[in-house]
């Protein structure tokens, strides 16, 4: 198998998680985008002027699907202010915190340190403009305010954090199973 093709599956496969679990926030199975962009990031971090903005479109179309199907206008649902275009920085927050880990290669107890501190820190801004952009700039909040702002950052951030640890975690599991299973490094993981 090439690089090329190697990419692609990885894309697909990554494309594939974040179609099937963005479709509910907050269904039984959670939405894994945070986690999809920081992998993203992670596999395909030279690859970024076109899996990047791939990704975005298909977490625009799929959040234009859903609330279409309800029957709502996508521009006048709440969770679509001005705020929602915050969505890029925060998101490329957590691709850049994929790419700086795969910058490391790190292994054993240095790469696993390696890999919570770039996720908590790329989670904690991803938040930071995702939840703020909403909070400062949607008009669902009547009166905005710093302690406000604080409360709700701290309220939502533990909940997102745990989220994309789990589907981190479980993309962790699977690389390391095909390591094991004799794929080789460049094959598994193409920077």
């Amino acid at each position: 198998m090439n690089a090329s093709t190697t990419r692609l599956g990885i894309f697909a496969a990554l494309m594939l998680l974040m179609a099937a679990t963005r479709i509910n926030h907050f269904a039984v199975v959670p939405d894994a985008s945070w986690a999809v962009f920081f992998a993203a990031g992670y596999y395909l971090r030279g690859q970024w002027r076109w899996a990047f903005p791939a990704l975005m479109a298909l977490a625009v179309a799929v959040d234009y699907w859903v609330i279409s199907a309800t029957g709502m206008d996508f521009w006048a649902h709440y969770c679509v202010s001005p705020g929602y275009w915050f969505l890029l920085p925060a998101y490329f927050s957590l691709w850049a915190g994929g790419a700086w880990l795969a910058g490391r290669n790190a292994s054993g107890a240095g790469g696993a340190l390696q890999l919570g501190v770039a996720l908590v820190a790329s989670v904690a801004l991803c938040h930071a403009f995702a939840q703020g952009g909403f909070y400062w700039l949607s008009d669902v909040v009547a009166e905005p305010s710093v302690s406000g702002w604080v409360a709700n950052y701290g309220h939502w951030l533990l909940p997102y954090l745990q989220t994309a640890a789990l589907y981190v975690g479980a993309i962790a599991v699977v690389d390391r199973l095909l390591r094991m299973l004799g794929a080789p490094a460049e094959t598994v993981a193409v920077r």
